[in-house]
C-alpha cells in the first residue's frame, strides 16, 4: 500500500499502518512496530542521557580541567585539556548504558539505543586518541571501527563477526594463526604503547619535578623508568599475546649473540650515558669542549649527548666518544669562568691611569662578577708597546664569551680615547746606508759614493 492510500471508508492510512507494512516487506518483526510508545521511551533516554552529558561537560569538566592544571606536569595539562569533553562523553556513556538495562524497548527501540552508545563509544575513542598524539585519519578509522564494533555487540552480532574472523586462519609448522589472532596483537600493542607512552610521560615529569634529586640525578632516574616500563609493556604484552616463554629462550643465545655483534657501539653509548649521568661528570647545562666544538649540554639522551653551541648548531657527540676522549667541562665543579683580555699601551702613556682604566671598564660591563673581581696584570713590555691581562670572572658561559671581550673592549677604547691613552701599532725604524745609482735624483739629495750628480 502505498503512503497516503486511502481506505475504502475513506480513512487516510495511519503511519503505524505504513510502518507495519514496511516491516512485513522486509522482513522485520511486526508486533514491535506497533508499539509506539517503547520508540518514544528509548528517544528519551538517549535525549536525557545526551543532555546531562552536556551538563557535565559545561558545569563539572572545567573544575576538573583546573584540578589537573594545578597539577603541574605535561599528561595532566594534556588530560586537562580534554577533561570537559571525556567528562561530557562517559556520562552520557554511562547513562546509555544503564538505561539499556531498565526496560524492554522493542526491536527499534533498542536499535536506536545501540546506535547512540556506539556513537558515544566512537566519540571516546576520537578523544583519547587525539589525547596520546594519534593522527586525525588514524583516529578518525579507530573511532568508526570502534563505533561499529560497539553498535554489532550491542545487538548480538559480534558473535558471527569474531567466529568468521577466527575461521580466517593458517597454520605455520604447529602454530595456528588467525585473522582474529592478528587484529587483537595490533589492538594489544597500540594499547600498551599508548598506556606506556603516558605513564612514561607522567613518571618522567614527576621525576623532573622532584626537588630531592639533582638535574643529573633526575635524568638517570627518568631514563632508568622509560627503560623499566617499556620492559614491563614487552613482557605484558607476550603475555597477553599468549606467547610462550619458552619458545623464546631455544633461539635467545644466538640472537643475543647477533644483537652484540650487531649493535656493539650502540650499547657501548647506551651505558656509557648511563656512566656520565652516574658519575655526573657531564650534566645536562654544562659548558663543554669537545675537539672544536664548544656549547652547552641540552640533553643526555640514550646514543649520544645534545651540545648546543652559540650560533645554534646542536652537535649530537656519541656518549662513548665523551668517556674516552679528552673533554673541558667549563661548568664541572664551579660554573665561574675566567676570561683573559689582551690589552697594550704606549711607552709614552701614564701606566697607572691606563691599568684603572682597564679595571673601570672591565667592572662597567654587565656580566663581569664582582667576586671574584676583575683584576688587571702586566704580562711584559713587548717590542713597541707594554701587553697588558685583564681577568675577569663570569657565571654564564653558556650566553658566549666573545660578547663579554667585546663589550670590555669597546669601552676600553672609549676611555682610552677620553684620556690621550694610546694603542700603538706595530713601528719599524730603517736606517739606509747607499742608494742605489739613480735613487739619489729621485729623493732630491746626493747620493753616496763616487757617482755625484744627476745620472745620464
Amino acid at each position: 500500500m502505498r503512503p497516503g492510500a486511502r481506505r475504502p471508508d475513506d480513512r487516510p492510512v495511519s503511519v503505524l499502518s505504513q510502518m507495519q507494512v514496511f516491516a512485513a516487506r522486509q522482513g522485520l518483526p511486526i508486533d514491535t512496530v506497533v508499539r509506539q510508545e517503547l520508540l518514544i521511551v528509548a528517544m528519551i533516554v538517549i535525549a536525557a542521557a545526551w543532555f546531562l552529558g552536556r551538563l557535565v561537560q559545561r558545569y563539572v569538566g572545567p573544575r576538573i580541567r583546573a584540578v589537573l592544571s594545578a597539577r603541574g606536569a605535561a599528561p595532566f595539562q594534556q588530560v586537562a585539556d580534554y577533561a570537559p569533553r571525556l567528562c561530557g562523553i562517559l556520562t552520557s556513556l554511562t547513562l546509555l548504558i544503564g538505561g539499556r538495562g531498565l526496560a524492554d524497548y522493542g526491536f527499534y527501540g533498542t536499535v536506536l539505543i545501540a546506535i547512540a552508545i556506539g556513537i558515544a563509544v566512537g566519540r571516546l575513542v576520537y578523544v583519547l586518541c587525539r589525547l596520546v598524539g594519534f593522527g586525525t585519519a588514524l583516529t578518525f578509522l579507530f573511532a568508526i571501527f570502534t563505533a561499529t564494533a560497539s553498535i554489532a555487540s550491542s545487538l548480538g552480532g559480534l558473535e558471527p563477526l569474531v567466529t568468521a574472523l577466527d575461521n580466517a586462519a593458517l597454520r605455520i609448522g604447529s602454530r595456528r594463526i588467525s585473522l582474529l589472532d592478528v587484529l587483537n596483537a595490533i589492538l594489544v600493542i597500540l594499547v600498551l604503547y599508548t598506556v606506556s607512552r603516558f605513564v612514561v610521560q607522567l613518571v618522567g615529569r614527576q621525576i623532573g619535578n622532584s626537588s630531592r634529586l639533582d638535574l643529573s640525578q633526575r635524568v638517570l632516574f627518568q631514563k632508568l623508568a622509560g627503560l623499566g616500563i617499556v620492559i614491563i609493556a614487552f613482557f605484558l604484552g607476550l603475555e597477553l599475546l599468549g606467547i610462550d616463554f619458552t619458545a623464546l629462550a631455544v633461539f635467545s643465545g644466538a640472537f643475543g649473540l647477533a644483537l652484540g655483534f650487531g649493535m656493539q657501539k650502540t650499547f657501548g653509548n647506551l651505558l656509557s650515558g648511563l656512566i656520565l649521568l652516574i658519575d655526573r661528570s657531564i650534566k645536562p647545562g654544562d659548558i663543554i669542549v669537545v675537539d672544536q666544538s664548544f656549547g652547552w649540554v641540552n640533553k643526555i639522551g640514550v646514543r649520544a649527548v645534545s651540545i648546543i653551541t652559540r650560533d645554534g648548531i646542536e652537535y649530537l657527540i656519541p656518549n662513548e666518544v665523551l668517556m674516552t676522549e679528552r673533554v673541558e667541562n667549563w661548568s664541572y665543579s664551579d660554573r665561574n669562568v675566567r676570561i683573559h683580555i689582551e690589552v697594550g699601551v704606549g711607552y709614552d702613556c701614564d701606566l697607572k691611569r691606563a691599568q684603572e682604566l682597564m679595571l673601570q671598564a672591565a667592572k662597567e660591563t654587565r656580566r663581569v662578577l664582582e667576586d671574584p673581581a676583575p683584576n688587571v696584570w702586566l704580562k711584559e713590555f713587548g717590542e713597541f708597546r707594554i701587553e697588558h691581562d685583564i681577568l675577569c670572572w663570569i657565571a654564564d658561559a653558556e650566553a658566549g664569551v666573545g660578547n663579554v671581550k667585546s663589550a670590555i673592549l669597546n669601552r676600553i677604547w672609549v676611555l682610552f680615547t677620553e684620556n690621550d691613552i694610546t694603542i700603538p701599532y706595530p713601528q719599524r725604524d730603517v736606517n739606509v746606508r747607499s742608494l742605489p745609482p739613480g735613487a739619489a735624483a729621485v729623493l732630491g739629495r746626493p747620493a753616496s759614493g763616487p757617482e755625484e750628480g744627476p745620472p745620464p
